[in-house]
C-alpha cells in the first residue's frame, strides 16, 4: 500500500515512518509533505493509495487538503495532537485517526481499520467529519490535567503565553492553564477572529474597547495588552479591517 505522510513536524514524520518499518503490514511510504500546497501537488502526481494526514499543516488545514485534491481516490488516517479535534470531528465521522505521540498498537488497529474500508464509505465519512469540524469553529477543547474544559470562543476574551504553558481568559472571570504553547492554539484562534498583537498573547478582536497608538490595547474588562514593535502594523492592519476602518 503506497502511503504519502502530509504532517508539519519533522519528527512526527520520523517516527511514523519508523513505527511503520516495525510492523507487520505492507505500507511503501512514497513521500513526505508539511503543507497543504505541496501536498496536493504530491498527492494528484503520484496517487497514494493512503495518507496519514495531520489536522493543522503549515498554510491551512487537512480538510483544505481534501477539498483541493482532483479526486478523493486515497484512504485517510487523521494524526492529531488535539484530544478535541479527534473526539469531535473524527470520532463523529468514524474515521480513523490517531493521537500524537503515534503508538504503535494504535498505529496497528488503525491500519486494520482502513483496510475494510472502501473508498466511497470513505468519502462519506471525510464530508461527515468535515461538516463536524466547520461547525466545531465556536468551540475549543482544552486538555486540562484532569477533565476536558469546553471553552465558547465567543466568551475567551484573550490568551496569554509564558514558558510552555498558556492561560486562557474568560469573560465569565474563570480561567484555565494548559501546558501548550500559544503556537499550537494560533491557527484555530485566528479563524475565531483573534488577533496576535505580541508573542505572549492573543486577543479577541470583539473585546477591544480601543487602542492606543503607543502600543497599548485596552480590553472593555480593562486589562491592558501590549503591541509588540514587529506586530504592531500587522495587528493595525487586522483591527481596522475588523472594524470596517
Amino acid at each position: 500500500m503506497r502511503a504519502l505522510i502530509v504532517e508539519d513536524k519533522p519528527y512526527i514524520r520520523k517516527s511514523l515512518r519508523n513505527l511503520l518499518k516495525l510492523i507487520e503490514v505492507d505500507v511503501e511510504v512514497i513521500g513526505e509533505c508539511e503543507s497543504v500546497k505541496k501536498a496536493v501537488i504530491v498527492a494528484n502526481a503520484c496517487k497514494p493509495a493512503l495518507i496519514f494526514l495531520d489536522i493543522n499543516l503549515t498554510d491551512g488545514s487537512g480538510f483544505d487538503f481534501l477539498e483541493q485534491t482532483d479526486n478523493l481516490t486515497f484512504k485517510v488516517i487523521f494524526i492529531t495532537a488535539y484530544e478535541e479535534h479527534a473526539l469531535k470531528a473524527l470520532k463523529i465521522g468514524a474515521v480513523d485517526y490517531l493521537l500524537k505521540p503515534v503508538d504503535i498498537d494504535e498505529l496497528q488497529v488503525a491500519l486494520q481499520k482502513v483496510s475494510q474500508v472502501s473508498i466511497p464509505e470513505q468519502k462519506q465519512q471525510v464530508q461527515v467529519a468535515k461538516q463536524v469540524w466547520n461547525n466545531e469553529d465556536s468551540k475549543l477543547i482544552l486538555s486540562l490535567h484532569d477533565s476536558f474544559q469546553v471553552i465558547d470562543l465567543n466568551e475567551l476574551e484573550y490568551c496569554e503565553s509564558d514558558k510552555g504553558y498558556t492561560t486562557f481568559y474568560c469573560a465569565n472571570n474563570k480561567k484555565y492553564v494548559v501546558s501548550k504553547t500559544l503556537k499550537e492554539f494560533e491557527i484555530r484562534l485566528t479563524k475565531a477572529k483573534f488577533a496576535r498583537p505580541h508573542q505572549s498573547y492573543m486577543v479577541n478582536l470583539k473585546f477591544i474597547d480601543k487602542y492606543d497608538k503607543s502600543g497599548i490595547i485596552h480590553l472593555k474588562s480593562g486589562k491592558k495588552i501590549p503591541v509588540s514593535f514587529r506586530k504592531k502594523e500587522h495587528f493595525l492592519a487586522v483591527f481596522l479591517k475588523w472594524n470596517n476602518v
